[in-house]
């Protein structure tokens, strides 16, 4: 499995196939339009997901193929990789403010990822979480502002324990949205030695065992 950040919620997670005979998928989460300030990639996509319509989460038009593409909760298989979506609220106020969001996991090649999207309840409820289940990739926003900061990310992530984490949805350079930047989540969750990777290959028998790792990745601009 190789998971490549293109900066604010956007992720391509590359699967290999879990036997010679399959074919490798492309999965591609929240891509964002440039107006942000970032630069999105054409990037060749199997799997769409999208967890919210805002424009920096929802840009169907990047992919150069025909794509399947998920955009609410429910259960989804598609080529030996099962999808569930959760629903959720993109606010403390019940979606008054900004609206519903869709929490998804991806579960493939023997890991499963869980992928937060704008979640912005505050604290996570029983029944997402049972619904989450066990993590072995987190992908949580940190950045504040319109959704979860350092605060509430630090909590949810001791309720989920998942194996690796990776921040996103914060500040990085040429970002027009104004969010916090890395620095406070990696102070709260008490993080010191994290190394920020261009990549993540990771395949079940390299998962950490014992604590949790924090892999901040660093954004690009390229679908390579």
């Amino acid at each position: 499995m190789n998971i490549t950040w293109y900066g604010q919620s956007c992720f391509r997670v590359s699967l290999q196939g879990q036997k010679k005979s399959r074919q490798a998928v492309s999965l591609v989460i929240d891509p964002f339009d440039e107006s942000v300030g970032l630069k999105m990639p054409k990037i060749e996509a199997d799997i769409l997901l999208i967890t919210h319509n805002h424009k920096d989460h929802s840009n169907r038009k990047i992919t150069k193929t025909e794509t399947f593409i998920i955009d609410s909760p429910g259960e989804y298989e598609l080529r030996d990789v099962f999808i569930h979506g959760i629903f959720s609220f993109h606010d403390e106020q019940k979606g008054e403010e900004r609206g519903t969001n869709t929490i998804y996991t991806i579960e493939a090649e023997e890991m499963k990822i869980c992928h937060m999207g704008d979640f912005g309840q505050g604290e996570i409820t029983n029944e997402q979480l049972k619904k989450i289940g066990d993590v072995d990739i987190l992908m949580i926003p940190v950045g504040g502002v319109f959704t979860i900061g350092a605060k509430e990310a630090t909590k949810i992530i001791s309720q989920i324990e998942p194996r690796i984490i990776i921040p996103m949805h914060y500040k990085i350079p040429k970002l027009k949205i104004k969010l916090e930047e890395l620095s406070p989540f990696l102070k709260a969750i008490g993080e010191k030695n994290a190394t920020t990777e261009e990549k993540l290959n990771i395949q079940k028998k390299n998962l950490p065992s014992g604590e949790m790792k924090v892999v901040p990745l660093s954004p690009q601009s390229k679908a390579s």
